[in-house]
């Protein structure tokens, strides 16, 4: 995916979002001085009434925003929460998007959400549309300071593909706030060729962030991507993305923990791993590569159907994959890489790119090896037949659809 590098570090004095990308996000600029914003398509955004009003939702916002469960909201452009600001979404409430790209929500770097829905009252951001459909709207950003792999660290950002928004630092804990019990819907409208939403983006999200429960439906592009960053996520849903289900890249290092794919008639990879930011080549010089760990692991394919692949992993990526379940692909793990600067092998070489605890189910290839290594599929996948997966049939209940 594009992603523009930015290595100087915001000043005191102002915030600017570039978003005059290619996904026609107007330029907003927040000025610190005065609080004020400039916003230059034209609009501003009003105070919202507290009790029982349709209200619709765009605009940068610089003070905090709670959402009252009286009310019904509309997203209807790009809604920004600056700096030091907080969003606040109670349990039980579900958000309308209309169609668009640019329709999207994004917590900025220092601005914190606070999303904790329940298994009986989750929150739903979904499309407005009377026929919903995988792409009608953007999706769920967040940008953190955690590191990334493409920046030298410290204040060094990068920006996102989708509103030009900073991220990225050194900070592993880097707080952005708490995600529980939220479901994104029919999300990943692309602006372009290259710059695409997910269901849920993240962008340098630090360990201090709670992300849990959540679920990515009937998604145009990827379901879920981590661009860098050390978030951990736990009972993550995938269901119908139509590219990649889970994506990583830009030296991600978190810990994902139970997590359900299921495929429908049109999709990509369960998993994307790349090791680095493969859309500005090998010109990248990572400083490290993505080494995340991944437990108890269920993905469904559509059956063993040819060119099919559950699992790519490329780029440098390493990583580790316990207690896996995999059925219904041709391919279940491609390894992809060389011996120069995308070194994929040279981490299942030395042990930092395995799978532990695995069942293949109508699989016809366990493991394919272009990488440029040589190496063994015993090298990579020990105790096969003894994997239980996750038991998404329990923590699905009540909150997730299909």
């Amino acid at each position: 995916m594009k992603t523009n590098y930015l290595l100087t570090g915001l000043t005191a004095a102002a915030l600017i979002f570039a978003s005059c990308e290619a996904d026609d996000t107007a330029e907003i600029v927040i000025n610190n001085t005065d609080n004020s914003v400039t916003n230059n398509n034209g609009g501003s955004t009003p105070e919202e009434p507290s009790t029982g009003e349709a209200i619709d939702l765009e605009g940068t916002k610089t003070s905090d925003l709670t959402l009252d469960i009286n009310n019904t909201y509309t997203l209807t452009g790009p809604l920004v929460m600056a700096p030091n600001t907080k969003l606040t979404i109670p349990a039980g409430m579900t958000i309308k998007a209309a169609s668009g790209a640019n329709v999207y929500i994004a917590i900025s770097q220092d601005a914190v959400i606070d999303a904790q829905g329940t298994a009986t009252r989750p929150i739903v951001l979904t499309s407005a549309s009377t026929s919903p459909a995988a792409g009608d709207w953007g999706g769920l950003i967040l940008l953190g300071r955690a590191p990334i792999n493409s920046t030298a660290g410290g204040s060094a950002t990068s920006t996102s593909e989708i509103g030009g928004l900073p991220y990225g630092g050194s900070d592993v804990s880097d707080f952005s706030g708490v995600i529980r019990y939220v479901r994104v819907e029919y999300s990943g409208g692309a602006a372009d060729g290259q710059s695409e939403n997910n269901g849920f983006s993240f962008y340098g999200v630090g360990n201090g962030t709670t992300v849990d429960h959540i679920q990515a439906f009937e998604g145009k592009d990827d379901g879920v991507e981590f661009f860098g960053g050390t978030v951990n996520a736990s009972y993550v849903s995938v269901v119908n993305a139509q590219d990649d289900s889970v994506d990583w890249t830009e030296g991600y290092s978190g810990t994902l923990s139970n997590v359900y794919i299921k495929h429908g008639v049109s999709h990509d990879k369960a998993i994307e791993a790349d090791g680095f930011n493969t859309d500005i080549g090998n010109n990248s010089n990572p400083l490290y590569f993505s080494a995340p760990t991944v437990n108890n692991l269920l993905i469904i394919g559509q059956g063993n159907t040819t060119d099919t692949e559950a699992v790519r992993l490329r780029a440098g990526t390493q990583g580790e994959f316990n207690n896996v379940i995999i059925q219904g692909y041709e391919e279940a793990f491609d390894l992809d890489g060389d011996s120069g600067d995308s070194p994929t092998g040279q981490g299942v070489v030395d042990g930092l790119l395995f799978v532990d605890t695995v069942n293949f189910e109508d699989i016809s290839v366990k493991m394919k090896n272009d990488t440029g290594f040589t190496f063994t599929e015993n090298d990579f996948i020990t105790n096969e037949g003894d994997a239980t997966g996750t038991d998404y049939d329990t923590w699905k209940a009540g909150w997730t659809v299909e």
